[in-house]
This record gives structure tokens, C-alpha cells and sequence, in this order.
């Protein structure tokens, strides 16, 4: 029989068991967990998985999410020059 899969975030392709499994390592805060397993560090920066690792951290360790909180913004993943800011034109 095979065990289903649920992908939590898709990016990392990281399911709910493996995240579960990282909390019971002791990597039980929100950035802990991110630096341990890449979740919330894909393509869509936390947006479709973050809500879903805030919900299974809650579940596992009885925190409420407001205690959990959220990650660290980070800047865009492309850089733009500020030249491009400051005359409106279009980079490259």
C-alpha cells in the first residue's frame, strides 16, 4: 500500500511527514525550520506554504500562530539599479 503524500510547500517540494519529522528533530520555531529544511526559501517566497507550516508548528508544538509569527521579509530576488528607480526607464 502506498502512503500518501501531502506537499506542504511545493517549491521545495517538502511534505507535511518531513516537516513534522524537523520539528520533532527540535527545530521547533518558524526560522530554525526554514534554515533546516528550505521551506519558505522556493520561487513563491513562503506564499503558498507558509500559512501550512505555521498551522503544523502550532499543531506540534501548542503555540499559538501570533507566537510563531512570520519569517523574514527579504528584498526582491532580482536586484534593480537605482537608476532605472530614478529616470522610470527599463532595465536590460
Amino acid at each position: 500500500m502506498v502512503k500518501e503524500r501531502k506537499i506542504v510547500c511545493r517549491c521545495e517540494d517538502l511534505t507535511e511527514e518531513e516537516i513534522i519529522h524537523a520539528i520533532e528533530e527540535g527545530y521547533d520555531n518558524l526560522e530554525s525550520l526554514k534554515r533546516y529544511t528550505g521551506a519558505t526559501t522556493g520561487a513563491c517566497q513562503g506564499k503558498g506554504c507558509l500559512m501550512h507550516i505555521i498551522r503544523i508548528l502550532s499543531q506540534k508544538t501548542g503555540k499559538s500562530p501570533e507566537e510563531i509569527g512570520v519569517t523574514t521579509q527579504r528584498p526582491p530576488v532580482n536586484p534593480v539599479p537605482l537608476y532605472v528607480l530614478s529616470e522610470g526607464g527599463e532595465s536590460e
